[in-house]
């Protein structure tokens, strides 16, 4: 069991070490957690951000998946191999753009509120 464990924390390191759109995606989850620390975000805030950090991440690591099977399965170009690659960066497109509207609902409020009292 820890084995899997093992390959699995391997595959993520994988994507990270050698996707930057990962390295991206973890830029914008350690700003949100430092932003939600600072604008104290309460359980259910953090459990929203938390679930889209988690969304985000997971599907970067599919993507580099299917990309990379696709690359050995088909190394020329090919349609239905371009068609698969795009779908799956669709995919982190859709829940990227989905983490940054609960990101304007949970951060904005509560930074505009900052900017008020401070009379921005």
């Amino acid at each position: 069991m820890m084995k899997s464990f093992l390959h699995a924390f391997s595959g993520i390191v994988a994507a990270v070490r050698g996707e930057r759109n990962m390295r991206i995606h973890v830029a914008a989850a350690l700003a949100a957690i430092v932003l939600g620390a600072w604008l104290g975000l309460d359980g259910r805030e953090w459990a929203e951000v938390v679930i889209c950090i988690a969304l985000v991440m997971s599907l970067e690591c599919l993507n580099t998946a299917v990309e990379s099977v696709v690359d050995l399965a088909s190394p020329g170009l090919h349609p239905l191999a371009k068609k698969a690659k795009d779908c799956a960066a669709g995919a982190v497109l859709v829940a990227a753009i989905g983490a940054a509207v609960v990101g304007c609902i949970v951060f904005g409020p509560k930074l505009l509120n900052i900017f008020r009292v401070r009379g921005c």
